[in-house]
């Protein structure tokens, strides 16, 4: 594939990485690791049916970092260019011998141990390379944006749609042994309608993203849920102050997975910037929660046979029983921990949250049942988690449910509460899965949070 996609082979590449790998040991470099990536893409993007922007990139990289020492005593420096020259790369590696020179020594870097690395590496399939031509992307996009409009004579304006098709590979290679590599994609059809006039206006926005074209949504159906999503938020009022159960839609409650991933990763724990310092074997989640993380699904956005060192990874349980069973940790992290590397060095891999109380019945509309009365959150807005305190208030848009049916649409409020409570009173998740870049989750219905609004 990289032969007739790609500018070089997957050989060529691993040729390259060798190389690097030889000037190092040249220069006198103790130990040296080297990454070399290509990629080949197009993104256009239209607004009420004119063009807006065309983009093609052609990008090239090399990074080498290179080890001075052994043991307790290593010193490293890092370099980058992307020029494949034979020339440019001996100058990189240069570079980053001359910055391992005067670096501070750092007891827990180096490259990770020899029996951690994946030698033999599985093909997940991680590319379909989408080979279309501007004027094919440009037509996906205008039926996009096309039929958003087609909707309702309301909706009256767009900050557009637009078509990405990306394809890549790349090879990571060390003096331990290891040279792996793979080619993978990612394409994208996205819209973002505005329903309204004036005072009244509301916007939303959908997309679809896969590895394989074949797989994503008609443009269509994007583009007419895009268009129904922001007519519902006409007329939105706002609310008193108050405490209810607030139920978090799919796209909004990965971010909650996204911060407990974060909160036990091992840059946050050692430093101890986080809310969740020691709680691996701890209660942090109720008993009826799962988090799964699997690595070797096949076409997987978040697949990867191995992580950004090279280490094997793991289709392991997170938690269990509502209790965490392991970190997120690179080799630096868990050096610094005292631990052994998950091999999640560049984040996680195909992450799933679960609840063993989830029935058929718990469809969206089901969730909303078992919310009752209360919020149901589809925008947020702002940063506002602390997380070394744990600490969550952000800006939000959603609709007042009562008795399990949605009122009206309310905007301009604040939830707040504190990411540990938040994990701790979840107390459904629905069986509608969505899932956005390596996480996947249904709505998450947590049991009580303020709502402020007026």
């Amino acid at each position: 594939m990289s032969d007739t996609v790609f500018t070089h082979s997957q050989d060529q590449l691993k040729q390259l990485a060798q190389d690097v790998l030889r000037y190092a040991r040249e220069k006198g470099a103790s130990d040296a690791a080297v990454d070399i990536s290509e990629g080949k893409g197009l993104s256009v993007a239209v607004r009420k049916g004119k063009v807006e922007t065309i983009e093609q990139n052609m990008d090239k990289a090399v990074g080498v970092t290179v080890y001075m020492g052994n043991g307790r005593n290593v010193r490293c420096g890092h370099a980058s260019t992307s020029d494949f020259a034979q020339q440019a790369l001996r100058q990189t590696v240069a570079a980053a011998y001359d910055i391992a020179r005067f670096t501070a020594i750092d007891d827990c870097a180096g490259l990770p141990d020899a029996e951690n690395l994946e030698m033999h590496v599985r093909d997940l399939k991680l590319c379909v390379p989408w080979l279309i031509t501007t004027k094919e992307a440009l037509a996906l996009a205008r039926r996009c944006e096309a039929a958003a409009f087609a909707v309702d004579r309301r909706i009256t304006n767009s900050e557009g749609a637009s078509v990405h098709a990306q394809q890549s590979h790349f090879v990571t290679a060390n003096s331990r042994g290891f040279i792996g590599g793979y080619p993978f994609s990612r394409h994208t059809i996205s819209v973002a309608p505005i329903a309204g006039q004036g005072a009244n206006m509301q916007r939303d926005d959908w997309y679809s993203s896969m590895r394989d074209p074949d797989k994503l949504a008609k443009p269509e159906a994007i583009g007419r849920y895009a268009a129904e999503r922001a007519l519902a938020r006409l007329h939105a009022r706002k609310l008193s102050t108050r405490k209810c159960p607030v139920l978090f839609e799919a796209p909004l409650a990965i971010g909650l997975l996204g911060a407990f991933v974060q909160a036990v990763s091992g840059g946050a724990l050692y430093r101890k910037s986080t809310f969740l310092l020691d709680s691996l074997h701890k209660q942090v989640f109720p008993e009826h929660i799962r988090i799964l993380e699997d690595p070797y699904v096949i076409g997987g956005i978040g697949s990867a046979p191995f992580d950004n060192e090279g280490v094997k990874t793991q289709r392991r349980e997170v938690v269990s029983g509502g209790v965490v069973q392991g970190y997120f940790l690179s080799t630096y992290s868990a050096r610094k921990l005292g631990m052994q590397t998950t091999g999640n060095a560049g984040g996680s891999h195909n992450l799933s949250i679960s609840s063993s109380l989830t029935a058929a019945t718990d469809t969206f509309e089901g969730v909303l049942k078992k919310l009752d009365t209360g919020l149901l959150v589809t925008e947020l807005m702002g940063q506002g988690v602390n997380y070394v305190t744990g600490d969550y208030s952000r800006g939000a848009s959603g609709y007042w449910v009562e008795q399990g049916v949605i009122q009206y649409p309310v905007e301009e409020i604040t939830i707040a509460g504190n990411m540990k409570d938040m994990l701790r009173r979840i107390v459904a998740i629905g069986n509608d899965t969505l899932m956005r870049g390596a996480k996947e989750t249904g709505s998450i219905l947590i049991e009580n949070m303020t709502v402020a609004g007026d």
